[in-house]
């Protein structure tokens, strides 16, 4: 069996399924011989057991270049074997494996009824054992499920340590598709990888065979590889080819670039054809100017140069105070090595930048990264966070205590959440606030964070975090062998605020850590705050073990806003849109019930647009007559026109429905005769 030099741990996506086998394996390839020997994986096809075996002995090898490796499928070993009793040379087999360092034995289940094959092995493996050799095997079924062995080997089999592979959960079926996508150079659209990882699969051979059905079916029709890509390596385009030329070239720092409107440099006069000489005076003016550009340009050269630096860099978001200052000194300075260090600064910004926000997202577009000054802060706060010294991002400042308006409908909520604030950790922990989308409930929680970290004086560490964000850092976490880091990160929390819970279902891995962390941060008298647009009990594939931690503290519903509130909140909207909230016109708007605030903030602002549109002030005829109260409504239609505009068709046979009697005792007496 071949060492393929692709199969190694830098690409193995540990996940749940198959943490303690890496683990095991990496022991054992660090010391030989010394633990878990032999050392047994079984698993089912295509779950990775040779990628594992062979990513022991990669390991190995980098360690002790020296050491032999005898890498052999059952089969090749029966092969050998045999080959060197039929040239009567079964003593040069044996040395061979005597002199292996690490022995990888595949496919181990093929022992079945082979009884002079299980005798060798026995054999082999009992001296190995004896010199300290490593012995690895791999196998489909346990060692006990083998059928056909000798006992004897199958107790020296499972003497060692038996570890399973099952298959990956989802994160880790994620985090294989990223990492098989970033091998192969495939961008694939978000969300794709995400909906194949769904797909319930068996094996880690099935979950690239899915991918590569995906990619397949995208090329078709088009020949278009996943990338957009022609096989010639050009973009393919419909209809006339247009050269999109760049909407800003990036100047070459420290060579003067500006160019006038016309395509002149400032000195540059442009002789205007046709014009009379110009009077003494003016001739003499147009002299001094001239003069003076000439001058300008040969003495202020640095200066403009400088200018435009500072111009583009500002355009791109970064200070340049360092630069504005050097205009101001009295000598010329080094321009060309001032503007190379601020550039070469500004790039070790970008990519401290990048390593922060594969920790973090919300480190992304940080005003320290801006900033070439703060280079050594910038530096210090990279490296807290990728030693998992940085709690996650805080709540979302926008989102106050005193902009959530308290109704009925919301005021259990409201009430935990303050009881919170006064003493985060010791009541309603943890707290889950539930209801249906668009009713507050993200504003209520990132509120609640941002009450204690502002009660605290700062001190409180408040990790804020939608739920798919925690699923999507752990894929990531497990994609780059950091997870002890993600973990250390959460730990680090005062108060973990995690919305959208829902988002957990069905994700095996995030529940097990998520777990973890949950009692490990409650153990610690730290405050968990949680919203689902669902009750626990309603969240589908969610552990028992997780939901009954989620329901031992405290469930607020939230419900559709009520009428009151209702009228707080148009007040509040119409407020912020400058229009007067006066009562007719909260009647009207209020009078009718909506299952969310954000359906309550789009019927204010369509009628705010309607308002602008008929050019009219915003009040309670436009708004009857734009939500259909008025005349023209359904209400007051005919019984006829009103079934049609409500679409109802059924009793409009005029041969058998009479709309209008003119005198129903007319009627009675027909019935009568």
């Amino acid at each position: 069996m071949r060492l393929d030099p692709r199969l190694t741990f830098d690409r193995l996506v540990v996940g749940a399924g198959n943490r303690l086998a890496s683990a095991a394996a990496r022991a054992v390839a660090e010391s030989p011989g010394t633990v878990y020997n032999p050392l047994f994986v079984y698993g089912g096809s295509g779950l990775g057991k040779t990628h594992l075996l062979t990513a022991a002995a990669h390991l190995l090898l980098e360690m002790q270049p020296d050491a032999e490796i005898l890498a052999l499928t059952l089969d090749e070993f029966s092969e050998q074997f045999h080959a060197a009793v039929s040239a009567g040379e079964p003593q040069t087999f044996s040395g061979r494996l005597g002199h292996a360092h690490l022995l990888l034995l595949d496919d181990v289940q093929f022992l079945t009824g082979r009884r002079e094959m299980q005798a060798e092995l026995l054999k082999q493996l009992t001296r190995l054992q004896s010199q300290g050799r490593q012995v690895i095997c791999a196998c489909d079924r346990l060692p006990a499920e083998i059928g056909d062995v000798d006992e004897r080997l199958i107790e020296r089999l499972a003497g060692g340590l038996v570890v399973d592979i099952s298959p990956p959960e989802y994160e880790a079926r994620v985090a294989i598709l990223r990492a098989a996508c970033k091998e192969r150079g495939v961008v694939v659209p978000a969300g794709a990888l995400e909906s194949i990882a769904r797909k319930s699969v068996l094996s880690v051979r099935e979950l690239l065979g899915a991918l590569n059905d995906w990619i397949a079916r995208q090329t078709l029709g088009g020949e278009r590889t996943p990338t957009g890509r022609t096989p010639t390596g050009r973009t393919p385009m419909r209809g006339t080819a247009i050269n999109l030329a760049p909407l800003r070239a990036t100047p070459a720092l420290g060579t003067a670039t500006t160019v006038a409107a016309e395509g002149r440099t400032p000195a540059a006069r442009t002789p205007v054809p046709g014009r009379a000489p110009a009077a003494r005076s003016g001739e003499f003016l147009s002299f001094l100017s001239d003069v003076a550009s000439a001058v300008q340009s040969h003495v202020e050269s640095w200066q403009v140069k400088l200018r435009e630096t500072i111009a583009y860099w500002s355009g791109e978001g970064y200070r340049t105070g360092v630069l504005e200052r050097a205009l101001t000194l009295p000598n010329d300075p080094d321009v060309p090595a001032l503007v190379a260090m601020y550039v070469q600064a500004v790039e070790h910004l970008r990519k401290l930048e990048a390593a922060a926000v594969s920790v973090d997202r919300s480190l992304a577009g940080q005003s320290i990264f801006r900033d070439p000054e703060r280079l050594e802060e910038a530096e210090d706060l990279v490296e807290r966070a990728l030693a998992g010294e940085m709690p996650p991002g805080g709540a979302i400042p926008a989102f106050t205590r005193e902009g959530f308006d308290e109704g009925a409908s919301n005021q259990l909520a409201l009430y935990a959440g303050d009881a919170v604030i006064a003493a985060p950790g010791t009541r309603y922990n943890p707290l889950f606030i539930t209801g249906g989308s668009g009713l507050g409930k993200t504003h209520l929680v990132h509120a609640i964070g941002n009450a204690i970290a502002e009660s605290t004086g700062g001190r409180s560490h408040v990790a804020c975090v939608h739920a798919q964000v925690l699923v999507d850092e752990l894929i990531a976490a497990i994609q780059q062998g950091t997870v002890e880091r993600w973990r250390n990160r959460y730990r680090l929390a005062d108060v973990l605020i995690v919305d959208d819970v829902q988002f957990l279902s069905g994700k095996e891995r995030t529940q097990d850590e998520f777990f973890f962390l949950f009692n490990t941060l409650i153990e610690a008298g730290k405050q968990i705050i949680l919203s689902s647009d669902r009750p626990a009990s309603e969240i589908p594939e969610l552990a028992a073990r997780l939901r009954s931690r989620f329901e031992g503290g405290l469930t607020a519903v939230i419900q559709p806003p009520d009428r009151p509130l209702r009228e707080k909140l148009v007040a509040r909207f119409l407020a912020a849109l400058g229009r007067p909230a006066t009562p007719a016109l909260l009647d009207v708007v209020c009078d009718t019930a909506v299952p969310s605030v954000r359906e309550l903030i789009g019927l204010v602002n369509r009628l705010a647009a309607a308002a602008d549109a008929r050019g009219v002030p915003l009040d309670a005829a436009l708004a009857r007559t734009e939500l259909g109260f008025g005349a023209s409504s359904s209400a007051t239609m005919a019984p006829a026109a009103a079934a049609e505009a409500a679409g109802d068709r059924t009793f409009l046979d005029r041969e058998r429905v009479i709309w209008e009697w003119p005198d129903i005792g007319a009627r009675l007496i027909e019935e009568m005769r």
